[in-house]
């Protein structure tokens, strides 16, 4: 076959198996990167047949990078990281410690050395966000406060990751293996600091760049693109930037693709058409995201689950018990209730990009054994394959938890001052009140519309920061799940006249509703809900009233068009 081609069957190969195997993990009720993966295994050196070009793979993975974290970059706010950073980055911070110790202790017993043991555990470490939000997605749980904690906590991972990325090249020699360029290592404790200092300014310089003049520049170049009217020139802007800005970051400042393109995304975020440059971006994102995980498969080699097998399974123990445990452990420290300490348990029970990436990088610099590298994708493989059995054995382990441990329901903070209303609360709060269940986006506007029309309310909300905000400004609320009894008790939904049902957590309605009407039969229900299905559902379940956010918008616009041709 000529040469020219090469690229061209590479491709062919890489999204014609992708494309199938996607599918089958999916039918299997597999994510579908484990089938993206696999196709990478079946096109890769280890196995028999077609092997891709992996000098073409490598740099299609590069632009699979490049576009991940430009995605991940225009979806990152620091508004959602601040609403959650009380639980998010010590969570983080203590998960990835252990983490990353877990996995430097096995790498000793395995004789690696420091550096190759250290990159292995941060690879372990972190888990992967496309497959904790398709997770959440699939479970219709993004927006609610366990889905906001899970994505706040992966977050801080990821920025932490960012940060590794950037300091791991400079490090590289003290740690053992080759700096980039098969430069010399520091010589001294002073050229060390000068390598790192000279490596943080650069990277400094470069933040206060994008900063300073990337986030003005950029936002006013897609404006006037935009004013031209054309959805080609508009795409092009949007991925001319990642790319450009991803390339210049590394030849510039020294800086890695990654952080070029994730602060590429951030300044884009600051345009008003950050949605449309997303979602317009999304199609190439994902192809080439496709491409950066079967380009991933065809480094794996499978025959390390049959030659290591043992230290395989420790890598799968470190990512699904070990980091899960952690995670239990500090939510429930930090008295959230039980159900959140699980679903972000179950969030972190994998790893993925970032673990690939980091992983990677740790072999070009001659730190990490091939052997680590192809351990961590097992570990990838085989916890992505898990997690979704991981997360439909929250319930019942939620159940069993609470039924057999003391311990457990005393960290569920029972005791919590927060978890009830205070003796001073008046009457007027106490009956007849309307009890509003979340104090997000809509809780708020509709505790706003109360309070102007002088209606008592209280809130039952399980974000501990909303609710001591909500206490300090002298509003009566609850800390807690309200598909819970205690909590709704606590609220005093025997003697309420209206229940309110603002969460996004639309999973819980059911319960709620019915300890609501077990407690208080005659209490009127008002229901939020996201789609026509879920409100019909919810209705021919006696829900009580049920909103659907576009319905009702489109019969307000009604009524306004009926009013102005009244007149």
């Amino acid at each position: 076959m000529p040469h020219d081609v090469t690229l061209i069957t590479t491709l062919a190969a890489g999204f014609g198996l992708a494309l199938v195997l996607g599918f089958v993990a999916l039918r299997l009720k597999l994510p579908a990167l484990v089938g993206y993966l696999m196709a990478g295994v079946a096109i890769g050196p280890f196995t028999p047949g077609f092997v891709g070009d992996m000098a073409i793979a490598s740099q299609l993975a590069e632009i699979g990078v490049m576009l991940l974290m430009f995605g991940v970059g225009l979806h990152f706010s620091l508004d959602d990281l601040m609403a959650v950073r009380k639980i998010a980055v010590p969570g983080a911070v203590a998960q990835m410690a252990v983490a990353t110790a877990l996995g430097m202790g096995v790498a000793h017993i395995w004789g690696w050395s420091l550096g190759a043991g250290l990159v292995f555990g941060l690879s372990l470490s972190v888990a992967s966000t496309v497959v904790l939000l398709k997770a959440l997605e699939a479970r219709g749980i993004v927006d609610s406060m366990n889905g906001r904690i899970a994505i706040g906590w992966l977050i801080v991972e990821d920025l932490a990751m960012v940060l590794v990325l950037v300091l791991l090249p400079a490090l590289a020699g003290v740690l053992g293996g080759v700096t980039p360029g098969g430069a010399a290592a520091p010589a001294d404790t002073a050229a060390i600091w000068l390598a790192l200092g000279k490596t943080l300014l650069q990277v400094a310089l470069f933040i206060a760049l994008m900063l300073v003049v990337g986030r003005r520049f950029f936002p006013w170049l897609l404006w006037q693109v935009t004013r031209t009217g054309s959805r080609e020139l508009f795409t092009l802007c949007v991925v001319a930037a990642a790319v450009t800005i991803a390339y210049g970051s590394a030849a510039l400042f020294g800086v890695s693709f990654a952080l070029g393109a994730f602060f590429a995304g951030m300044v884009m975020r600051e345009s008003k058409f950050s949605h449309r440059a997303a979602e317009e971006s999304l199609p190439l994102r994902d192809a080439f995201a496709v491409l950066f995980f079967v380009s991933v498969g065809m480094l794996f080699d499978p025959h390390v689950l049959i030659d290591r097998p043992l230290q395989v399974l420790a890598v799968v123990a470190i990512i699904i018990l070990g980091k899960s445990l952690v995670a239990l452990a500090v939510v429930l420290l930090f008295r959230y209730p039980l159900n959140t300490a699980l679903t972000v348990s179950a969030s972190l029970a994998q790893i993925g990009e970032f673990s690939f990436i980091l992983a990677g990088l740790g072999v070009s610099l001659k730190l990490l054994p091939t052997e680590g590298y192809s351990l961590v994708l097992a570990g990838a493989l085989i916890s992505m394959a898990l997690n979704p059995l991981v997360f439909s054995l929250i319930e019942p382990a939620q159940r069993w938890i609470r039924a057999r441990s003391e311990l457990a329901r005393k960290l569920e903070a029972r005791d919590d001052p927060l978890a009830e209303l205070p003796a001073a609360t008046e009457d007027k709060y106490l009956a007849r009140q309307v009890v509003l269940v979340g104090y997000g986006r809509v809780g708020r506007h509709i505790a706003e519309a109360l309070a102007a029309a002088g209606i008592p309310f209280v809130v039952a909300d399980h974000n501990r920061e909303r609710v001591e905000a909500l206490r300090e400004r002298g509003i009566p609320a609850v800390l807690g799940d309200a598909s819970e009894p205690a909590v709704l008790i606590q609220a005093h939904i025997a003697h309420a006249r209206v229940l309110v049902l603002a969460t996004p957590d639309t999973v819980s309605v059911r319960k709620m509703i019915e300890v609501a009407r077990t407690l208080n039969p005659g209490i009127q229900t008002l229901v939020r809900s996201h789609n026509e299905e879920e409100a019909q559902r919810l209705q021919a379940d006696g829900a009580g009233r049920v909103f659907l956010g576009e319905r009702e918008l489109a019969q307000a616009m009604v009524r306004e068009v009926l009013a102005a041709r009244a007149h």
